[in-house]
Protein backbone atom coordinates (compact mmCIF):
# COMPACT_ATOMS: atom_id res chain seq x y z
CA UNK A 1 0.00 0.00 0.00
CA UNK A 2 2.84 2.06 0.86
CA UNK A 3 4.99 1.72 -2.30
CA UNK A 4 1.74 2.26 -3.73
CA UNK A 5 1.77 5.53 -2.52
CA UNK A 6 5.00 6.61 -2.91
CA UNK A 7 5.08 5.38 -6.53
CA UNK A 8 1.63 7.54 -7.31
CA UNK A 9 3.72 10.56 -5.83
CA UNK A 10 6.43 9.84 -8.11
CA UNK A 11 4.19 10.11 -11.00
CA UNK A 12 2.80 13.16 -9.98
CA UNK A 13 6.39 15.01 -9.98
CA UNK A 14 6.42 15.90 -6.46
CA UNK A 15 7.02 13.65 -2.69
CA UNK A 16 3.67 12.29 -0.84
CA UNK A 17 1.73 15.15 1.45
CA UNK A 18 -0.94 14.69 3.68
CA UNK A 19 -4.27 15.35 2.08
CA UNK A 20 -5.32 18.85 3.30
CA UNK A 21 -9.53 17.44 2.38
CA UNK A 22 -11.54 17.79 -0.05
CA UNK A 23 -11.42 21.35 -1.95
CA UNK A 24 -14.55 23.47 -0.60
CA UNK A 25 -16.28 25.02 -2.76
CA UNK A 26 -14.70 28.30 -3.85
CA UNK A 27 -17.76 30.64 -5.38
CA UNK A 28 -14.68 33.12 -5.59
CA UNK A 29 -16.49 34.54 -9.12
CA UNK A 30 -19.92 34.66 -7.10
CA UNK A 31 -17.88 36.43 -3.83
CA UNK A 32 -16.13 38.84 -6.44
CA UNK A 33 -19.66 39.41 -8.13
CA UNK A 34 -21.55 39.35 -5.22
CA UNK A 35 -18.97 42.76 -3.55
CA UNK A 36 -19.10 44.52 -7.04
CA UNK A 37 -23.16 44.20 -6.58
CA UNK A 38 -22.38 45.36 -2.72
CA UNK A 39 -20.45 48.83 -3.84
CA UNK A 40 -23.11 49.56 -6.55
CA UNK A 41 -25.67 49.98 -3.22
CA UNK A 42 -27.59 46.56 -3.42
CA UNK A 43 -28.45 45.10 0.13
CA UNK A 44 -26.57 41.80 1.08
CA UNK A 45 -29.56 39.93 0.02
CA UNK A 46 -29.97 41.34 -3.27
CA UNK A 47 -26.44 41.05 -4.32
CA UNK A 48 -26.34 37.75 -3.24
CA UNK A 49 -29.50 36.60 -5.42
CA UNK A 50 -27.42 38.49 -8.43
CA UNK A 51 -24.80 36.60 -7.74
CA UNK A 52 -26.10 33.28 -7.54
CA UNK A 53 -26.08 32.21 -4.15
CA UNK A 54 -28.94 31.43 -1.37
CA UNK A 55 -30.22 34.96 -0.24
CA UNK A 56 -28.48 34.03 3.72
CA UNK A 57 -25.14 33.45 2.11
CA UNK A 58 -24.95 37.66 1.52
CA UNK A 59 -25.64 38.56 5.01
CA UNK A 60 -22.86 36.23 6.27
CA UNK A 61 -20.35 36.74 3.51
CA UNK A 62 -21.03 40.49 4.50
CA UNK A 63 -20.60 40.11 8.25
CA UNK A 64 -17.32 38.07 7.55
CA UNK A 65 -15.78 40.75 5.67
CA UNK A 66 -16.66 43.38 8.19
CA UNK A 67 -18.56 45.12 5.25
CA UNK A 68 -15.50 45.34 3.16
CA UNK A 69 -14.51 42.50 0.45
CA UNK A 70 -11.85 40.56 1.52
CA UNK A 71 -8.25 41.15 0.30
CA UNK A 72 -7.67 37.33 -1.15
CA UNK A 73 -11.03 38.42 -3.98
CA UNK A 74 -8.56 41.13 -5.08
CA UNK A 75 -6.68 40.10 -8.19
CA UNK A 76 -3.31 39.19 -8.13
CA UNK A 77 -0.20 41.29 -9.39
CA UNK A 78 1.32 39.86 -12.62
CA UNK A 79 3.56 38.43 -10.74
CA UNK A 80 1.32 35.87 -10.12
CA UNK A 81 -1.43 33.67 -12.25
CA UNK A 82 -4.73 34.81 -11.95
CA UNK A 83 -7.97 32.55 -11.85
CA UNK A 84 -8.96 34.01 -15.53
CA UNK A 85 -5.11 32.15 -16.13
CA UNK A 86 -5.75 29.68 -14.09
CA UNK A 87 -8.86 28.84 -15.77
CA UNK A 88 -7.33 28.84 -19.48
CA UNK A 89 -4.49 26.84 -18.67
CA UNK A 90 -7.32 24.34 -17.67
CA UNK A 91 -9.03 24.38 -21.25
CA UNK A 92 -5.58 24.19 -23.16
CA UNK A 93 -4.39 21.35 -21.10
CA UNK A 94 -7.99 19.46 -21.85
CA UNK A 95 -7.08 19.94 -24.91
CA UNK A 96 -3.43 18.39 -24.68
CA UNK A 97 -1.75 21.60 -25.55
CA UNK A 98 2.39 21.27 -23.97
CA UNK A 99 3.63 23.79 -21.64
CA UNK A 100 5.01 25.62 -23.69
CA UNK A 101 2.58 26.25 -26.11
CA UNK A 102 0.43 27.26 -23.17
CA UNK A 103 3.24 29.52 -22.06
CA UNK A 104 3.04 31.29 -25.43
CA UNK A 105 -0.31 31.57 -25.43
CA UNK A 106 -0.52 33.61 -22.27
CA UNK A 107 2.40 35.28 -22.57
CA UNK A 108 4.35 33.15 -19.64
CA UNK A 109 7.32 31.67 -19.10
CA UNK A 110 7.46 27.53 -19.67
CA UNK A 111 8.75 27.22 -16.08
CA UNK A 112 5.26 29.05 -14.85
CA UNK A 113 3.32 26.77 -16.26
CA UNK A 114 5.26 24.03 -15.64
CA UNK A 115 5.69 24.29 -12.27
CA UNK A 116 1.70 25.55 -11.75
CA UNK A 117 0.62 22.16 -13.49
CA UNK A 118 3.46 20.59 -10.86
CA UNK A 119 1.96 22.78 -7.27
CA UNK A 120 -1.67 23.42 -7.87
CA UNK A 121 -2.76 20.10 -9.59
CA UNK A 122 -5.46 17.78 -7.93
CA UNK A 123 -2.80 14.75 -7.43
CA UNK A 124 -5.74 12.07 -6.30
CA UNK A 125 -5.14 8.76 -7.90
CA UNK A 126 -1.64 9.57 -8.69
CA UNK A 127 -2.35 11.45 -11.52
CA UNK A 128 -1.99 15.53 -12.46
CA UNK A 129 -5.61 16.15 -13.22
CA UNK A 130 -5.53 20.33 -13.11
CA UNK A 131 -8.71 22.18 -12.71
CA UNK A 132 -8.43 25.61 -12.02
CA UNK A 133 -10.93 25.94 -8.90
CA UNK A 134 -8.63 23.12 -7.31
CA UNK A 135 -5.52 25.54 -8.60
CA UNK A 136 -7.05 28.32 -7.47
CA UNK A 137 -7.64 26.58 -3.52
CA UNK A 138 -4.18 25.39 -3.64
CA UNK A 139 -2.65 28.88 -4.29
CA UNK A 140 -4.74 30.70 -1.99
CA UNK A 141 -4.36 28.23 0.65
CA UNK A 142 -0.31 28.32 0.07
CA UNK A 143 -0.20 31.98 0.01
CA UNK A 144 -2.01 32.26 3.55
CA UNK A 145 0.30 33.31 6.08
CA UNK A 146 -0.41 32.52 9.86
CA UNK A 147 0.70 36.47 10.58
CA UNK A 148 -1.34 37.89 13.87
CA UNK A 149 -2.27 41.49 14.11
CA UNK A 150 0.63 43.89 15.11
CA UNK A 151 -2.34 45.14 18.09
CA UNK A 152 -2.16 41.51 19.14
CA UNK A 153 1.25 41.34 19.85
CA UNK A 154 2.09 44.52 20.65
CA UNK A 155 0.49 45.93 24.00
CA UNK A 156 1.52 49.05 24.39
CA UNK A 157 0.33 49.77 20.94
CA UNK A 158 -2.93 48.26 21.76
CA UNK A 159 -3.62 50.38 24.92
CA UNK A 160 -2.35 52.98 23.07
CA UNK A 161 -5.12 53.06 20.26
CA UNK A 162 -7.46 51.55 23.38
CA UNK A 163 -7.56 54.87 25.16
CA UNK A 164 -7.52 57.23 21.91
CA UNK A 165 -10.35 55.60 21.15
CA UNK A 166 -12.42 55.03 24.07
CA UNK A 167 -10.96 57.17 26.57
CA UNK A 168 -12.77 58.45 29.23
CA UNK A 169 -13.89 62.44 28.55
CA UNK A 170 -12.94 64.25 31.48
CA UNK A 171 -13.42 67.91 32.91
CA UNK A 172 -11.90 70.74 33.51
CA UNK A 173 -10.57 69.88 36.97
CA UNK A 174 -10.28 66.30 36.23
CA UNK A 175 -13.24 64.27 37.03
CA UNK A 176 -14.90 61.87 34.44
CA UNK A 177 -17.62 62.73 32.56
CA UNK A 178 -19.25 59.67 31.55
CA UNK A 179 -22.28 60.74 29.68
CA UNK A 180 -25.36 59.17 29.13
CA UNK A 181 -25.92 55.20 30.23
CA UNK A 182 -25.37 53.14 26.92
CA UNK A 183 -25.39 48.89 26.10
CA UNK A 184 -23.65 47.49 23.08
CA UNK A 185 -26.09 45.86 20.85
CA UNK A 186 -24.26 44.42 18.51
CA UNK A 187 -24.92 46.54 15.63
CA UNK A 188 -25.07 50.11 15.08
CA UNK A 189 -26.74 52.47 17.61
CA UNK A 190 -30.81 53.41 16.87
CA UNK A 191 -31.80 56.49 15.34
CA UNK A 192 -32.53 58.99 18.35
CA UNK A 193 -30.60 57.25 21.12
CA UNK A 194 -28.06 58.27 23.34
CA UNK A 195 -24.39 57.14 22.37
CA UNK A 196 -21.64 56.49 24.43
CA UNK A 197 -19.32 59.08 25.16
CA UNK A 198 -15.52 58.87 24.88
CA UNK A 199 -12.91 60.95 23.77
CA UNK A 200 -13.08 58.91 19.81
CA UNK A 201 -10.42 59.64 18.12
CA UNK A 202 -10.63 58.27 14.43
CA UNK A 203 -8.29 55.78 13.19
CA UNK A 204 -6.06 58.11 10.98
CA UNK A 205 -5.95 60.57 14.20
CA UNK A 206 -4.12 58.09 15.72
CA UNK A 207 -2.12 56.59 13.24
CA UNK A 208 -1.06 59.92 12.11
CA UNK A 209 -0.59 61.25 16.13
CA UNK A 210 1.69 58.12 16.59
CA UNK A 211 4.91 60.06 15.06
CA UNK A 212 4.37 62.92 17.23
CA UNK A 213 4.00 61.13 20.23
CA UNK A 214 7.10 58.06 19.84
CA UNK A 215 9.61 59.85 16.93
CA UNK A 216 12.33 57.90 17.91
CA UNK A 217 10.16 54.05 18.61
CA UNK A 218 9.23 52.76 15.04
CA UNK A 219 7.49 49.86 16.70
CA UNK A 220 4.56 52.51 17.42
CA UNK A 221 3.28 52.26 14.45
CA UNK A 222 0.11 51.09 12.97
CA UNK A 223 -1.74 52.14 9.39
CA UNK A 224 -5.34 53.76 9.80
CA UNK A 225 -6.78 50.69 8.19
CA UNK A 226 -5.32 48.29 10.56
CA UNK A 227 -7.20 49.72 12.81
CA UNK A 228 -10.36 49.36 10.88
CA UNK A 229 -9.64 45.88 10.23
CA UNK A 230 -9.14 44.83 13.55
CA UNK A 231 -12.32 46.20 14.74
CA UNK A 232 -14.58 45.19 11.87
CA UNK A 233 -13.15 41.46 10.12
CA UNK A 234 -14.28 38.74 12.40
CA UNK A 235 -11.49 36.42 13.53
CA UNK A 236 -9.03 39.74 13.06
CA UNK A 237 -8.47 40.33 16.91
CA UNK A 238 -6.68 43.01 19.05
CA UNK A 239 -9.39 45.24 19.65
CA UNK A 240 -13.15 44.28 20.94
CA UNK A 241 -15.99 45.07 18.49
CA UNK A 242 -17.92 46.88 20.90
CA UNK A 243 -15.09 49.53 20.56
CA UNK A 244 -16.89 50.40 16.93
CA UNK A 245 -19.19 52.64 19.10
CA UNK A 246 -16.70 54.39 19.86
CA UNK A 247 -16.16 55.52 16.35
CA UNK A 248 -18.20 58.98 14.77
CA UNK A 249 -20.65 56.94 12.83
CA UNK A 250 -20.78 53.98 15.43
CA UNK A 251 -21.21 51.61 12.83
CA UNK A 252 -20.40 47.93 13.95
CA UNK A 253 -20.07 47.28 10.23
CA UNK A 254 -18.86 48.74 7.37
CA UNK A 255 -21.26 50.72 4.44
CA UNK A 256 -20.16 50.97 1.49
CA UNK A 257 -20.42 54.61 0.15
CA UNK A 258 -22.77 53.90 -2.54
CA UNK A 259 -25.37 52.70 0.55
CA UNK A 260 -25.05 56.38 1.73
CA UNK A 261 -25.81 58.32 -0.83
CA UNK A 262 -35.28 78.43 1.55
CA UNK A 263 -36.33 81.39 1.84
CA UNK A 264 -34.61 84.65 3.49
CA UNK A 265 -35.64 86.28 6.69
CA UNK A 266 -36.65 90.01 6.70
CA UNK A 267 -33.89 90.90 9.23
CA UNK A 268 -31.30 89.63 6.73
CA UNK A 269 -30.22 92.16 4.28
CA UNK A 270 -27.61 92.47 1.62
CA UNK A 271 -25.11 94.23 3.58
CA UNK A 272 -25.07 91.85 6.34
CA UNK A 273 -24.53 88.51 3.17
CA UNK A 274 -21.42 86.17 3.02
CA UNK A 275 -20.79 87.85 -0.15
CA UNK A 276 -19.98 90.86 2.32
CA UNK A 277 -17.08 88.72 4.09
CA UNK A 278 -13.81 90.01 3.72
CA UNK A 279 -11.51 87.49 1.82
CA UNK A 280 -9.16 87.22 4.53
CA UNK A 281 -12.12 85.32 5.79
CA UNK A 282 -12.11 83.37 2.97
CA UNK A 283 -8.60 81.54 2.37
CA UNK A 284 -8.41 81.44 6.68
CA UNK A 285 -5.08 83.36 6.66
CA UNK A 286 -6.16 85.31 9.09
CA UNK A 287 -7.41 83.93 12.69
CA UNK A 288 -10.46 85.24 14.65
CA UNK A 289 -13.28 84.20 11.88
CA UNK A 290 -16.12 82.04 13.25
CA UNK A 291 -18.86 80.24 11.83
CA UNK A 292 -22.10 79.55 14.04
CA UNK A 293 -24.98 76.94 13.88
CA UNK A 294 -27.44 75.16 16.88
CA UNK A 295 -28.03 71.80 16.99
CA UNK A 296 -31.48 70.26 18.36
CA UNK A 297 -32.58 68.40 20.53
CA UNK A 298 -35.90 66.65 22.16
CA UNK A 299 -38.34 69.28 23.57
CA UNK A 300 -36.56 72.15 21.53
CA UNK A 301 -33.24 71.90 23.14
CA UNK A 302 -30.35 73.60 22.04
CA UNK A 303 -26.94 74.00 22.27
CA UNK A 304 -24.90 76.75 20.25
CA UNK A 305 -22.13 75.76 18.49
CA UNK A 306 -19.05 78.41 17.34
CA UNK A 307 -16.09 77.10 15.24
CA UNK A 308 -13.03 79.43 14.58
CA UNK A 309 -12.15 78.82 10.87
CA UNK A 310 -8.30 79.03 11.12
CA UNK A 311 -7.76 77.03 13.98
CA UNK A 312 -10.50 74.77 14.34
CA UNK A 313 -11.41 75.67 17.81
CA UNK A 314 -15.07 75.07 18.87
CA UNK A 315 -16.91 76.58 21.58
CA UNK A 316 -20.33 75.56 22.67
CA UNK A 317 -22.85 77.64 24.02
CA UNK A 318 -24.96 76.69 26.75
CA UNK A 319 -29.09 77.30 26.67
CA UNK A 320 -30.54 76.22 29.41
CA UNK A 321 -34.66 76.44 29.17
CA UNK A 322 -35.83 80.24 30.40
CA UNK A 323 -38.30 80.29 33.46
CA UNK A 324 -41.89 79.26 32.65
CA UNK A 325 -40.71 77.08 29.52
CA UNK A 326 -43.34 74.23 29.45
CA UNK A 327 -46.11 76.60 30.48
CA UNK A 328 -49.08 78.46 28.44
CA UNK A 329 -46.75 80.92 26.22
CA UNK A 330 -47.84 84.40 26.33
CA UNK A 331 -48.81 85.49 22.79
CA UNK A 332 -45.98 87.39 21.16
CA UNK A 333 -44.16 86.92 24.29
CA UNK A 334 -40.51 85.90 24.10
CA UNK A 335 -39.45 82.64 23.31
CA UNK A 336 -38.50 80.58 26.19
CA UNK A 337 -37.11 77.42 24.88
CA UNK A 338 -33.76 78.74 25.41
CA UNK A 339 -32.61 78.75 21.98
CA UNK A 340 -34.83 82.52 21.31
CA UNK A 341 -33.14 85.65 19.69
CA UNK A 342 -32.41 87.41 23.12
CA UNK A 343 -31.19 83.56 24.57
CA UNK A 344 -28.52 83.36 21.99
CA UNK A 345 -27.33 86.54 21.52
CA UNK A 346 -26.50 86.94 25.20
CA UNK A 347 -24.94 83.66 25.19
CA UNK A 348 -22.41 84.79 22.29
CA UNK A 349 -21.86 87.83 23.92
CA UNK A 350 -21.34 86.12 27.64
CA UNK A 351 -18.38 83.19 25.79
CA UNK A 352 -16.90 85.22 22.66
CA UNK A 353 -16.38 88.41 24.67
CA UNK A 354 -13.42 86.66 27.08
CA UNK A 355 -11.12 86.56 23.77
CA UNK A 356 -8.99 88.79 22.71
CA UNK A 357 -10.08 91.50 19.92
CA UNK A 358 -7.32 90.10 17.09
CA UNK A 359 -9.81 86.36 17.62
CA UNK A 360 -12.96 88.30 17.34
CA UNK A 361 -13.26 89.49 13.99
CA UNK A 362 -16.57 88.28 12.22
CA UNK A 363 -19.21 85.80 12.41
CA UNK A 364 -21.25 83.48 9.70
CA UNK A 365 -24.65 82.13 10.56
CA UNK A 366 -27.11 80.51 8.34
CA UNK A 367 -30.43 82.47 8.46
CA UNK A 368 -32.03 81.23 11.45
CA UNK A 369 -35.04 83.39 13.48
CA UNK A 370 -32.05 82.92 16.46
CA UNK A 371 -29.95 85.85 15.04
CA UNK A 372 -32.98 88.08 14.88
CA UNK A 373 -31.18 90.67 17.21
CA UNK A 374 -27.70 90.85 15.48
CA UNK A 375 -27.41 93.99 15.26
CA UNK A 376 -27.45 94.41 19.14
CA UNK A 377 -24.37 91.89 19.00
CA UNK A 378 -22.50 93.84 16.86
CA UNK A 379 -22.66 96.73 18.97
CA UNK A 380 -22.04 94.50 22.16
CA UNK A 381 -19.42 92.88 20.88
CA UNK A 382 -17.73 94.21 18.26
CA UNK A 383 -18.29 91.31 15.46
CA UNK A 384 -18.83 91.38 12.40
CA UNK A 385 -21.97 89.07 11.47
CA UNK A 386 -22.54 87.91 8.16
CA UNK A 387 -24.95 85.02 6.86
CA UNK A 388 -24.73 82.34 4.57
CA UNK A 389 -26.97 82.37 1.65
CA UNK A 390 -30.47 79.65 1.94
CA UNK A 391 -29.82 75.91 1.50
CA UNK A 392 -26.12 76.52 1.81
CA UNK A 393 -24.52 74.59 4.45
CA UNK A 394 -21.59 74.23 2.78
CA UNK A 395 -20.67 77.70 3.19
CA UNK A 396 -20.11 77.26 6.95
CA UNK A 397 -18.52 73.91 6.27
CA UNK A 398 -16.11 74.06 9.31
CA UNK A 399 -19.38 74.09 11.25
CA UNK A 400 -21.25 71.99 9.78
CA UNK A 401 -18.30 69.50 9.97
CA UNK A 402 -18.32 70.03 13.84
CA UNK A 403 -21.64 69.72 14.19
CA UNK A 404 -21.89 66.27 12.94
CA UNK A 405 -18.85 65.05 15.78
CA UNK A 406 -21.00 66.63 18.20
CA UNK A 407 -23.46 64.52 17.27
CA UNK A 408 -21.67 61.41 18.63
CA UNK A 409 -22.28 62.79 22.09
CA UNK A 410 -25.25 64.83 21.75
CA UNK A 411 -27.29 62.50 19.06
CA UNK A 412 -30.73 63.83 17.37
CA UNK A 413 -34.16 62.95 19.38
CA UNK A 414 -32.72 63.67 22.99
CA UNK A 415 -33.16 65.76 25.61
CA UNK A 416 -29.67 68.60 25.33
CA UNK A 417 -30.84 70.53 28.28
CA UNK A 418 -30.19 68.10 30.70
CA UNK A 419 -26.27 68.78 29.61
CA UNK A 420 -24.21 71.41 32.25
CA UNK A 421 -22.47 74.12 31.16
CA UNK A 422 -19.55 71.56 32.55
CA UNK A 423 -20.30 68.65 30.67
CA UNK A 424 -20.51 70.99 27.04
CA UNK A 425 -16.62 72.05 28.15
CA UNK A 426 -15.82 68.88 28.43
CA UNK A 427 -16.41 67.87 25.32
CA UNK A 428 -15.58 70.67 23.63
CA UNK A 429 -12.29 70.13 25.41
CA UNK A 430 -12.28 66.30 24.67
CA UNK A 431 -12.73 67.80 20.47
CA UNK A 432 -10.34 70.37 20.67
CA UNK A 433 -7.51 67.72 21.97
CA UNK A 434 -8.27 65.74 18.72
CA UNK A 435 -5.43 65.83 15.96
CA UNK A 436 -6.59 66.89 12.38
CA UNK A 437 -5.24 66.02 9.62
CA UNK A 438 -6.32 69.88 8.12
CA UNK A 439 -3.76 70.97 11.19
CA UNK A 440 -0.68 68.77 10.22
CA UNK A 441 -2.19 66.30 12.86
CA UNK A 442 -2.00 68.99 15.77
CA UNK A 443 -5.11 69.59 17.72
CA UNK A 444 -7.09 72.44 17.76
CA UNK A 445 -6.29 73.31 21.12
CA UNK A 446 -2.71 73.68 20.47
CA UNK A 447 -2.53 75.52 17.48
CA UNK A 448 -5.46 78.00 19.16
CA UNK A 449 -3.14 78.91 22.14
CA UNK A 450 -0.23 79.29 19.53
CA UNK A 451 -2.17 82.14 18.41
CA UNK A 452 -2.92 83.97 21.72
CA UNK A 453 0.53 83.60 22.61
CA UNK A 454 1.43 85.78 19.32
CA UNK A 455 -0.78 88.49 20.61
CA UNK A 456 0.05 88.07 24.07
CA UNK A 457 3.93 88.73 22.22
CA UNK A 458 2.84 91.73 19.87
CA UNK A 459 1.29 93.34 22.78
CA UNK A 460 4.62 93.02 24.82
CA UNK A 461 6.52 94.57 21.79
CA UNK A 462 3.98 97.16 21.54
CA UNK A 463 4.11 98.54 25.13
CA UNK A 464 8.12 98.12 25.21
CA UNK A 465 8.36 100.17 21.68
Amino acid sequence: MAQGRARAALKAGRPPLRSPGRAPVNRRAERQQFWQLIAKGLSSEEAAVAAGVSMPLGPRWFREGGGMPPITLEEPSGRYLSFAEREEIALLRAREWGVREIARRLGRAPSTISRELRRNAATRGGRLDYRASVAQWHADRQARRPKPCKLVEHDQLRQYVQERLAGAVTASDGRAAPGPATRWKGRRHGPRQDRRWATAWSPEQIARRLPIDFPEDETMRISHEAIYQSLYVQGRGGLKRELTACLRTGRALRVPRARTQGRGKNFVTEEVLISRRPAEANDRAVPGHWEGDLIIGLNRSAIGTLVERTTRYAMLLHLPPMEGHGEPRVKNGPALAGHGAQAVRDAIADTITDLPEHLRRSLTWDQGAEMAQHAQLRIDTGLQIYFADPHSPWQRGTNENTNGLLRQYFPKGTDLSRHTRGDLNAVAAALNSRPRKTLGWRTPAEVFNEQLLLIQQDGVVATTG
